[in-house]
């Protein structure tokens, strides 16, 4: 019979994820209420349970004391008595007398059940909440189940969850038992198991991916700063090397755009502009603008906003469809930006005053930084140049400047359809500011 239970221990422990010092607690406890059960005595307090997993042992025990008169026998045991056991015995010694479990009564046997089976779900649901609490902030893949209404049941492999439509990219439809990638953005311990809260939607769910995707960025040699993204259509993603040698945009986007076009794939062709972070915000905003090419930047970092100017023929591409480049700039940044041509700040009187006051970089005068950044014209969307190369090229062709927003003033206090940066430049889903 023992052998039995502590196969079904190590089973359980298998299956459910369970330790088996938490069976065996279970066990315990189901036992110590049983003899109370059986005896008809609440809070007996001298119960004891020993169990041997090595030995395959197991004992309920009534641990009485010794004393030279015995008014409780559940809880005593003459000096007689116990010294016929072993003349060892004194009064005042604890006696373990070993209780035949199997003569309990069908009430203390049910009572014992009903405890070892609430103790092994409360464990399961631990073991549960402890395993994917230690996948937050990750993705995972799940399949596919079924829709509820408009929102979809993933099957993670040990609970099922809700991608919410809300959390979906746009447009995006699944079908049953197709595999999906998804960010646990958080997990809830719940009374019935784990709440896990999905998202496709959320710019965390690139920044996982490039973390999948990229050696580089996984282990912290290139660092991804901030994200700014708006779901299905989308996304712009400052990235900083640490290391002085690597290439941060080149290694993000791989030989010939591979690891981008792979997270882009993912995302069901999402556009991803890939720009180098700087800690000079004028050069930040000025990459962070790309593939638009800018004359000068005029940044009030008290204020946080940005005057820009860029050649008269790059102001549709600036600012980009329906305002969409120049947004992104602003929540990947986090400035207030106003955009101008050439013409429109020569005709103000703007473009002396950049002149006047904007700062001289080490050369002498504000440099664009061509390098290893999006914006490099080309035909070609890849070729079998070097990964920085590449980057510019990728970002070329992906972009497209057909149309533009006729108001060109974007910034954190502008309404948005997506998410907003957090403290570290991330968007969080589900809050429309801007």
């Amino acid at each position: 019979m023992n052998d039995e239970l502590f196969d079904s221990l190590q089973l359980l422990e298998k299956e459910k994820g369970i330790k088996a010092e938490v069976l065996m607690d279970a066990i315990k406890s189901s036992l110590t209420i049983a003899c109370e059960k059986n005896f008809k005595r609440q809070g007996l307090t001298n119960v004891s349970v020993r169990m041997d997993p090595v030995k395959r042992t197991l004992g309920v025990y009534l641990d009485k004391t010794v004393v030279e008169d015995v008014e409780d026998p559940l809880t005593q045991i003459s000096l007689g008595d116990a010294q016929m056991r072993n003349g060892k015995y004194q009064l005042g010694d604890i006696v373990p007398e070993e209780v035949n479990s199997r003569g309990f009564n069908r009430i203390a046997v049910k009572s014992a059940k009903d405890v070892i089976m609430q103790q092994v779900r409360e464990a399961e649901r631990m073991s549960l909440y402890a395993d994917y609490f230690d996948k937050e902030n990750k993705v995972i893949t799940g399949k596919v189940q079924r829709y509820v209404g408009r929102n979809v049941i993933i099957n993670l492999g040990k609970v099922d969850a809700m991608l919410t439509e809300s959390e979906m990219i746009h447009g995006e439809t699944f079908y049953p038992n197709e595999r999906v990638k998804v960010y646990i953005v958080r997990v809830e311990n719940g009374t019935k198991g784990p709440r896990i809260v999905l998202s496709r939607k959320s710019p965390n769910f690139v920044r996982a991916l490039f973390e999948e995707e990229v050696a580089e960025v996984a282990d912290g040699t290139v660092e991804i700063k901030a994200i700014a993204r708006e779901a299905g259509s989308r996304s712009k993603m400052a990235v900083w090397s640490n290391v002085d040698n690597v290439d941060a945009v080149g290694a993000c986007v791989g030989q010939n755009g591979s690891r981008v076009a792979a997270v882009v794939d993912e995302l069901g062709g999402e556009k991803i502009d890939i720009v180098a972070w700087d800690e000079n915000p004028a050069y930040f905003i000025e990459n962070a603008l790309s593939p638009a090419k800018v004359v000068t930047v005029l940044v009030d970092e008290d204020e946080r906003s940005a005057k820009v100017v860029v050649p008269d023929y790059q102001l549709s591409l600036a600012i980009g469809k329906e305002g969409q480049n120049a947004r992104l700039t602003a929540r990947l940044t986090g400035f207030k930006i106003d955009i101008k041509s050439e013409t429109q700040a020569i005709e103000s009187g703007e473009l002396e005053e950049f002149q006047n006051e904007y700062y001289d970089d080490e050369n002498g005068d504000y440099a664009e930084e061509d390098d290893g950044s999006y914006g490099e014209d080309s035909d070609d969307l890849y070729n079998d140049a070097a990964s920085a190369d590449a980057a510019a090229l990728y970002n070329d062709a992906m972009y497209d400047d057909s149309d533009s927003a006729d108001d060109r003033s974007f910034g954190q206090d502008m309404p948005a359809e997506d998410e907003t940066q957090d403290e570290n430049g991330v968007g969080d889903p589900g809050n429309g500011e801007a």
